[in-house]
């Protein structure tokens, strides 16, 4: 299969500026505000976005050095298989999360409940609509056992080395 290949859109901002400590889901980083440069070039493309409060940032896990398909998650002491995992360092570093969209000035968006690094390269913005993306779950695998612990658990730099 041929090589696929991004072009970063803008840049994300945020209070984080080293991995350790980051929440480690949007979810955790409540009222955490940052924003996101969208380059000049692609501004246009944000028309009407202002019309939805929440949004689905997509993202390179540029600081995610190696990868493994067995890791042991934050929230877990067990191998996993990567896939059944949402940690950063994975065979395409790609990250998703649902930011509260506050404001839009010209090329800049104003987002809550931010948990990424500083610095990190935008790949796409898609609007949050419940309709389409909330599913009725039947299990959640590991997680099950584990999700009490999002609260407090945090980036500790293990996927950056």
């Amino acid at each position: 299969m041929d090589e696929i290949k991004y072009r970063p859109i803008g840049v994300i901002h945020s209070p984080y500026r080293k991995i350790e400590g980051i929440p480690i889901q949007a979810a955790s980083a409540k009222g955490i505000d940052g924003t996101v440069e969208v380059f000049p070039e692609y501004a246009e493309g944000l028309k009407d976005l202002d019309a939805f409060s929440h949004i689905i940032l997509i993202y390179h896990f540029h600081l995610s050095k190696r990868f493994k398909l067995m890791i042991k998650p934050y929230m877990d002491d067990k191998l996993r298989g990567v896939f059944a995992t949402r940690a950063p360092s994975r065979p395409n570093s790609i990250g998703i999360s649902i930011v509260h969209l506050i404001g839009i000035e010209k090329n800049v968006l104003h987002v809550r409940d931010i948990d990424i690094m500083d610095g990190t390269p935008l790949l796409d913005i898609k609007p949050y609509v419940p309709e389409f993306d909330m599913r009725k779950v039947e299990k959640t695998g590991w997680l099950e056992r584990n999700v009490h612990k999002l609260p407090t658990s945090k980036d500790d730099g293990r996927f950056a080395k």
